[in-house]
Parts: structure tokens; C-alpha cells; sequence
């Protein structure tokens, strides 16, 4: 039997809104990705850009942690780190002890360091303040993410061009004429809850209206397709596209079903970090070892992908801040140095950027739940071969805060503006109406 798609469980299923609610939109397998490349270059001959979300709002203070601040220890006693516990950078600053990869990264001077980055009058809601960071449009509303313009820019507009690995379609990739792509991590399905719900709602009444019978059914369609397409995905499609269930190769492969350099498959990676967190999601996902590794798949395979957005949540530590920040980071640490030691020895890795970035930073006081509240800006972090490590932009000032947060010194389009002009070709000004100042860590 074929193996099914997110498009084909779409149609099959016959429910267009629940599916797209599902699916995410603009949806394809990993196996279509794949397929997508010709084996002889990612994306062509242009640079890559993989976009890291931090969803819940990271507390800057505490990742590039301003140690030696009577402020700092002032505000937080309990939270902060000492200067004897951090990874020293340089004026007075160092990194959480959690990111010891990131520290080397810094040495070899391949990871930069954007401070105070936030937007004009912030925004403490994470849902405003995430449409303002994937719209670029910190004015008023906008229709569309700052990525989907730039996919609308493209001489061939073309979903594959960039993709967000997961279950949804982020606003950061809706474009007008043409939106990216949801790319399937091998888990679309629904989850036992909504799978119980609709198969109770699908249940047959008698006496009831024809069109609540016609909702009960597709949903009913719905369920049925769902099982079937779990199943068929559990089989694996052993075509060396697709792949088994450990690592996406054909089962056989290596004797194991387990990378052959001896890293955790993306599943058994996802047991160890879909455990509960104690900072909430807002929004993000775990598996960013999946997700990467799927980001390197491409790579190699030479997919035609320019963009791909990945993201990890719980960083919304109202509670508990030191612990679960720590542990966050030193996942994000673990898995990017991973990801970036491996394909830094490919043609494609030497073309791959990597921007991490969160919705906003946390307040400076910390709370009386031993955490910190959302706040304003922080820092954004660049990666990779062609980066040019070092501090961008100035330290917020501990001593001349605004009405408790920390004030913002780059704009967060400057970033933008970089990536669009020196990893996506593109003129930066057509995509973020007119803003055309750029940094230079590329």
C-alpha cells in the first residue's frame, strides 16, 4: 500500500476545516522532502536559513547572564548565577553553565551574540508579541509572516522552498500568493483524547437533523482515516525515503535501525524530551533532535529548501525558573552543537545559518514563585560556518530600566534584514516595508 501523506489524509478524510486544523495547511511527509532534492546541493547555490523559536518568552538575563552586576544579583538573589558559574565571554558576561556547546562555538567564533533585541513598544502577550516577531510588522496587524513574503518574492513561488517541521503551519511562513510547507516529523495523527471525542460524536442518533448526521459522519471518516494512517506509518515505508520508525532509513540498513554513529534515533530522543516541563509551552514543541535530524536529511538529500523552522517550548518559567531554563538550554545546547558538528563537514552544512530567538525576555525582578514574569527583549543568537561570532549590539542597562524591563538597543528587523540580504538574496526593504539596516555577524 502507498504510504500515506498529509495531503492524501486530507482528501481521503473529507473534512476540509478539521483537517487543515490538523494538518496545518500546506502539508507534506518527510518523505516528500526528501524526494524534493536532486542529491547535489540544499537549496541550490544559496545560503540556508534554519530558524530556531523559543517559544514561551527565554529569559535573556539568565543565558547571557551579566554576572558580575550588583543589579543583577540585586533583582534576582535567588535566580542568579554567580560569576565562578558561568562561561565567561567577555565584558562581564557569560553564558548559562548549561551551554557548554554554544561556548565553544563562541571560541572558534562561529556564534554571535545580538543583544537587547526586541521591538518598538513591546508587547507583554505572547500571542502579540509572536505575530509581531513572525510578521515583522510591529506597527499594526499583518496578513502575512515576513518569510511568506519572501516566499512570495520568488520567481517560482514554491511551498517546498520553505517548511516548518511539525504538526502546524506558523504565521512566520504565510505568504499571499504562497505559504510554506508543514512537513510531517512521522506523528500526524490524532491525539487518544480528540480521537475518543470524534469517536463519540461520530456515533450514529436517530431523529437528529441530515446535517448533523453529515458532521457526524465526516468525522466518523475522519477517525477511520486517522487509524489508518497511523498504522501505515508505524509499518515504516522501508524505501530509504521514508524509512523505519527509528531513524528514517530502510530497516536494514545499517543491521540496527539505529544511526550508525551511535546517536539516539529521533523517537527515542523524543522519549527523553517529550517529558513534562515545568515552564509552559505557549506554543512550541519538543523533539528538536527530530526535527534537526530531519533538517540534516534534507541537507544531504539535497532537498530545494531555503528555509526551515523548528522550535522548542516550555521556556514560559513563571515558576521554578532556574531548573527548567537550565535544562532547556542544555537541550538546545546538546542538540544545535550536534546538528552543527555534523553537517559543518558537508558542501551544504557550510551554507547553513542558524537563528535562535525567543517572543520576548523575561523581567529583570524576579516573582514570588521563584520565577521571572514575561518581559522585553533579549538576546538572539547566530550559528554556523559563515557567522561572524562576537557581540552585536549593546548590553541593556541594569541601572536604566523601563518601568521594569530591560530597554530595547537592536531592533529585531536589523536581524531580519541580514538573513533576507546575505543568507536569502533578497533585497531586505521589499519584505519588511523599508527597513534596510543590517548587522554584521554575516
Amino acid at each position: 500500500m502507498d504510504t500515506w501523506t498529509r495531503r492524501r489524509f486530507l482528501k481521503a478524510s473529507g473534512v476540509s476545516a478539521a483537517g487543515v486544523l490538523l494538518a496545518g495547511g500546506a502539508a507534506y511527509s518527510a518523505s516528500e522532502l526528501l524526494a524534493s532534492g536532486d542529491g547535489e546541493g540544499a537549496g541550490g547555490e544559496g545560503g540556508v536559513l534554519v530558524l530556531v523559536t523559543l517559544y514561551g518568552g527565554n529569559d535573556g538575563l539568565n543565558t547571557v547572564v551579566p554576572a558580575a552586576d550588583p543589579h543583577y544579583r540585586e533583582a534576582r538573589p535567588d535566580l542568579a548565577y554567580g560569576e565562578d558559574e558561568v562561561l565567561p565571554l567577555g565584558e562581564e558576561l557569560g553564558l548559562n553553565p548549561g551551554m557548554k556547546g554554544f561556548h565553544g562555538l563562541w571560541k572558534e567564533k562561529r556564534l554571535a551574540v545580538v543583544r537587547g533585541v526586541s521591538y518598538p513598544k513591546p508587547d507583554h502577550s505572547h500571542f502579540r508579541s509572536m505575530a509581531i516577531w513572525q510578521t515583522a510588522s510591529p506597527e499594526s496587524p499583518a496578513p502575512t509572516g515576513w518569510l511568506g513574503r519572501w516566499l512570495d518574492a520568488q520567481s517560482k513561488p514554491d511551498p517546498l522552498t520553505a517548511v516548518s517541521l511539525g504538526a502546524t503551519l506558523p504565521p512566520v511562513l504565510a505568504g499571499e500568493k504562497v505559504s510554506g510547507a508543514a512537513v510531517s516529523l512521522g506523528r500526524a495523527r490524532l491525539p487518544d483524547a480528540w480521537q475518543t471525542v470524534c469517536t463519540h460524536l461520530a456515533a450514529e442518533q436517530a431523529g437528529v437533523h441530515p446535517l448533523q448526521q453529515r458532521a457526524a459522519a465526516t468525522l466518523g471518516d475522519l477517525v477511520r482515516v486517522n487509524e489508518a494512517f497511523a498504522a501505515d506509518e508505524e509499518q515504516g515505508s522501508g524505501d530509504g525515503k521514508g524509512g523505519d520508525k527509528k531513524n528514517g532509513k530502510g530497516k536494514g540498513e545499517d543491521g540496527e535501525g539505529s544511526d550508525q554513529d551511535g546517536r539516539q534515533s529521533p523517537e527515542e530522543e523524543d522519549e527523553d524530551e517529550d517529558k513534562p516541563a515545568d515552564g509552559a509551552s505557549a506554543g512550541g514543541q519538543s523533539g528538536l533532535a527530530a526535527q534537526l535530524g530531519l533538517v540534516e536529511r534534507a541537507l544531504a538529500s539535497g532537498a530545494r529548501t531555503r528555509v526551515y523552522c523548528v522550535s522548542l517550548g516550555g521556556f514560559d518559567t513563571h515558576a521554578n525558573e532556574k531548573g527548567t531554563q537550565s535544562r532547556l538550554l542544555g537541550q538546545l545546547d546538546k542538540d544545535l552543537s550536534a546538528f552543527l558538528g555534523r553537517i559543518r563537514r558537508t558542501e551544504a552544512g557550510k551554507r547553513v545559518v542558524v537563528a535562535v530567538h525567543s517572543e520576548f525576555g523575561r523581567r529583570v525582578q524576579a516573582n514570588a514563585g521563584q520565577g521571572t514574569d514575561h518581559g522585553t527583549a533579549g538576546p538572539v543568537f547566530l550559528l554556523g560556518e559563515p557567522v561572524r561570532g562576537g557581540f552585536y549590539g549593546d548590553q541593556p542597562s541594569l541601572a536604566k530600566l523601563v518601568d521594569g524591563d530591560l530597554s530595547t538597543t537592536t531592533d529585531f528587523r536589523d536581524v531580519y534584514a541580514t538573513l533576507l540580504d546575505r543568507v536569502l538574496d533578497t533585497e531586505p526593504g521589499q519584505i519588511l516595508d523599508g527597513h534596510e539596516k543590517t548587522l554584521a555577524f554575516l
